[in-house]
């Protein structure tokens, strides 16, 4: 059994945006120093970190020296070179490692393991040429969803195919990367559990999130998620086996459809924490960002218990006014909802600048409140 990472040893981080802000917030708590990297200035996490190293992800020489500094390395995003990942690894240890990072990053790579290991996915088809897709089109049917291989989230590099849709100009659109072409899933809801798997195998997982997205970005999570028990039991249980299967250490979350009759299909991975799981802070036990520290050091892994039902909702830069701030003193009028932001300097439409959270008796009650206070803010 490896030894322990004890609170007082420095943590090093990939990545500098919100997840690793409150990755950084949670290991300081704990006692930890930490160290980020990230290629632009007052990033989230530096703000925070003890250290912030400016520098790109696919600069491996400034990444390999963070790594003589630090006890462990960790990431808050998945799309880093593999230069940089195998330069860490010659300092300290890594993790999640290389091999989980070199999988997920890349959805054919992602998709071809869960088949492999038996997990239900959707059907789909790799995509190199306009014949390709013309004939994975006829395959599979339409709709469909293109989307690239890599370097895609909150819907990015994603079309819905229609039997309307320009095939030719839908894989110019691929603008000469390599695409995927997914079967339409007609989900009921979209769902998604955080799990968590240490260095001494152990897995555990928190209660099933229900996720509503708008304009192919998440917008509001509750949680618990309201599908049958032996649903949600099946995914939390899938979700832990995929941690195992990828040899997994720390966080990781699954994304699933759920289909008419209660049946799963695994959607995508995300080898850290995930913002359908930022209600875990002030809902549960242990946060998914406490337990990536706990995780990562070889420590026990802590509780996932749910106090009360709970809801989150995404603050995007769309809610920040022209001349400054949004009126802050509006939402905090709602003395349930917690208020978390990201410390991010330039609101952008669709960028995610912050979130609520609230509890209650109920996802709904929960949900309403989260709503209400959001949108007391455009009022």
């Amino acid at each position: 059994m490896p030894h322990p990472i004890r609170p007082g040893a420095t943590l090093g981080l990939l990545g500098g945006g919100q997840l690793g802000r409150m990755f950084a917030l949670a290991a300081r708590r704990m006692g930890y120093r930490v160290h980020a990297l990230d290629p632009g200035e007052d990033c989230p996490a530096g703000q925070v970190a003890d250290l912030e190293v400016r520098a790109d992800y696919g600069d491996a020489g400034a990444a390999r020296e963070m790594a003589k500094g630090v006890a462990v390395m960790t990431v808050e995003f998945e799309n880093i070179a593999a230069a940089t990942l195998e330069a860490v690894a010659e300092m300290c240890p890594m993790h999640p490692g290389a091999s989980v990072l070199h999988t997920v990053q890349h959805r054919l790579r992602e998709k071809r393991f869960l088949e492999a290991k038996g997990f239900p996915v959707t059907s789909f088809r790799e995509i190199n040429t306009e014949a390709d897709l013309r004939k994975a089109a006829s395959d599979l049917g339409l709709p469909a969803i293109l989307k690239t291989a890599s370097f895609g989230y909150d819907g990015k590099g994603q079309q819905k195919l229609d039997a309307s849709t320009d095939l030719a100009a839908a894989f110019a659109a691929l603008k000469g990367t390599q695409g995927i072409l997914e079967a339409f899933a007609p989900f009921e809801r979209e769902v998604s559990v955080i799990a968590a798997r240490s260095s001494t195998g152990k897995t555990c997982a928190w209660d099933v999130a229900e996720n509503d997205h708008a304009n192919h970005i998440l917008d509001t999570t509750i949680f618990p998620a309201r599908v049958p028990a032996q649903v949600a039991e099946e995914a939390r249980r899938m979700a832990e086996r995929i941690a195992e299967a990828l040899g997994m250490v720390g966080v990781l979350c699954v994304e699933f459809f759920v289909l008419p009759g209660g049946k799963l299909l695994v959607n995508e991975i995300a080898p850290r924490p995930h913002n359908s799981g930022h209600a875990t802070m002030d809902a549960c036990v242990t946060s998914q960002f406490e337990q990536q520290v706990r995780a990562v050091c070889g420590l026990p892994l802590g509780d996932t218990r749910l106090h009360r039902p709970a809801a989150m909702a995404n603050l995007l830069g769309d809610l920040w006014p022209g001349s400054g701030e949004p009126p802050w003193e509006k939402l905090l009028a709602f003395p349930e909802v917690k208020l978390h932001l990201y410390g991010k300097s330039e609101a952008r439409q669709g960028r995610k600048m912050g979130h609520l959270t609230a509890l209650a008796d109920t996802p709904e009650e929960a949900l309403a409140r989260v709503i209400a206070a959001r949108a007391a803010l455009r009022s």
